[in-house]
C-alpha cells in the first residue's frame, strides 16, 4: 500500500486505547494521526496524558508521544482530520451510542471496542474468521445514518473468543447445548494488580453483565442477514458462569458442548485444526496463520504459556475428551486485549479495507 490510512483512537488514553497505540506502531497499512479522550487530557500531549498510567508493556512508540490529544466530545474537529477511527471510550451507554453514530455521521467508519451497539439490528459485530458476510448490513445502516461512507461496526465480548470459534468449527454438528465456565484476567476490567490489589490471592465469582453476553452474542455471530438487519441464532442453548481470576492477560473457558449429529474426537480436532476464515484468505497483517491451535498435552493450553500464540491473535484449544453427561468438553483460553479486543477490532478494521469498506476520504 503506497499510501496509509490516517488513523484516529477515540479513547487513547484507557487501557484499550494503550493497546491499540501499541498495536498500530508500524502498521502496513493504518498510522495513528490522532487521539482523543476527555476533556480533561484534551490539550496535553498524548505522553503527558499517560504519564504514570502507561499500562503496557513496552514504551510508548515514539510516533504518537508529540500528538496532542483532542476532545473526543468535539467530533467534526477530530473527523477532519482522518480516515476512519478505532472508539474504546469508558462512558455510558446511551452516551457511548450519540458519540459513535455522531463519528458516522460526519462520513468517518467507527471500529468500536465498546459493547454499546452490539445489539443495534444494522451493526455488524464480528469475528472476521467466522461471520465476515455480516459487513454486508452497513449498507442499511448507511442508509438509516443518511451516510455514503460513515458507519459502526463492533468487535464482539472478549470472554466469547475462548470458545465460540472451537465451537463454529462444529457447527456442522450441530450443537444443541453448551456450558461454558470462563477464567477471565483483570485487564478484562481496565486494571493491573497495582489498580487492584484486592485480586492477589483472590477469585472474584462474578463480573456484571459478563454472563449475559456471553449466552446472547454468539448467536447473533451465528445470525444471518435479512431485511438489512442481523437476526439471531436461535440454537445452541448457551449457559455460562465468568469469573475473574489473578492473571494479567488470557481469558480461559472450559466448555461442555452436545451435538445432535455427535463427531468423533479426531473428526473435531481436525475441523480445528483445519479452520480458516476470510482473513487467512486475504492474507490479512494481523490475521493469525494458524487460527485454532490444538494441544494435546494433557496440561494444555495454559493462560500464561498460551495466550501469546501467533501474536496474540490465535485460540488454543486442549483436554478434548468425551464426557459423563454432555457428548465432549475442552478448555479453550484466548488473549482478551489483543484478540479479544484492540487486536480483534484492528483486525476488522483490516477486513473492512480489504473488502472497500474504510477508504481515504
Amino acid at each position: 500500500m503506497a499510501e496509509r490510512l490516517k488513523v484516529g483512537i477515540i479513547g487513547g488514553t484507557g487501557m484499550v486505547g494503550q493497546r491499540f497505540v501499541q498495536l498500530l506502531d508500524g502498521h502496513p497499512w493504518f498510522e495513528v494521526v490522532s487521539i482523543a479522550a476527555s476533556g480533561r487530557s484534551a490539550g496535553k500531549t498524548y505522553e503527558e496524558s499517560v504519564q504514570n498510567r502507561w499500562k503496557m508493556a513496552g514504551p510508548i512508540p515514539e510516533q504518537v508521544k508529540n500528538i496532542i490529544v483532542q476532545d473526543a466530545a468535539k467530533v467534526e474537529e477530530v473527523a477532519a482530520d482522518v480516515d476512519f477511527v478505532f472508539c474504546a471510550v469508558d462512558m455510558k451507554k446511551d452516551e457511548i451510542l450519540a458519540l459513535e453514530e455522531a463519528y458516522a455521521k460526519t462520513g468517518t467508519p467507527v471500529i468500536s471496542n465498546n459493547s454499546a451497539h452490539r445489539w443495534t439490528p444494522d451493526v455488524p459485530m464480528v469475528i472476521p474468521e467466522i461471520n465476515p458476510e455480516h459487513i454486508e448490513v452497513i449498507a442499511a445502516q448507511r442508509k438509516r445514518l443518511g451516510t455514503k461512507t460513515g458507519f459502526i461496526a463492533v468487535k464482539p465480548n472478549c470472554s466469547i473468543q475462548s470458545y465460540v470459534p472451537a465451537l463454529n468449527a462444529l457447527l456442522d454438528f450441530k450443537p444443541t447445548q453448551v456450558v461454558a465456565s470462563t477464567y477471565q484476567a483483570i485487564s478484562g476490567a481496565g486494571k493491573n494488580f497495582t489498580d487492584w490489589p484486592d485480586m492477589l490471592d483472590n477469585v472474584i465469582p462474578y463480573i456484571g453483565g459478563e454472563e449475559e453476553k456471553s449466552e446472547q452474542e454468539p448467536l447473533r455471530i451465528w445470525g444471518h442477514v435479512a431485511g438489512g438487519e442481523i437476526v439471531k441464532a436461535s440454537s445452541p442453548l448457551i449457559t455460562t458462569q465468568c469469573i475473574r481470576v489473578p492473571v494479567t492477560d488470557g481469558h480461559l473457558a472450559t466448555v461442555f458442548v452436545s451435538f445432535e449429529n455427535k463427531p468423533s474426537k479426531e473428526e473435531i480436532i481436525q475441523r480445528w485444526s483445519q479452520f480458516t476464515g476470510r482473513p487467512q484468505e486475504l492474507g490479512l497483517p494481523s490475521a493469525p496463520k494458524q487460527f485454532i491451535t490444538y494441544f494435546e498435552e494433557e496440561n494444555r493450553p495454559q493462560t500464561k504459556l498460551d495466550r501469546d500464540i501467533e501474536r496474540g491473535m490465535g485460540v488454543s484449544v486442549g483436554r478434548l475428551r468425551e464426557d459423563s453427561l454432555y457428548d465432549f468438553k475442552f478448555v479453550g483460553l484466548s488473549h482478551n486485549t489483543l484478540r479479544g479486543a484492540a487486536g480483534g477490532a484492528v483486525l476488522i478494521a483490516e477486513l473492512l479495507k480489504a473488502e472497500g469498506y474504510i477508504q481515504p476520504k
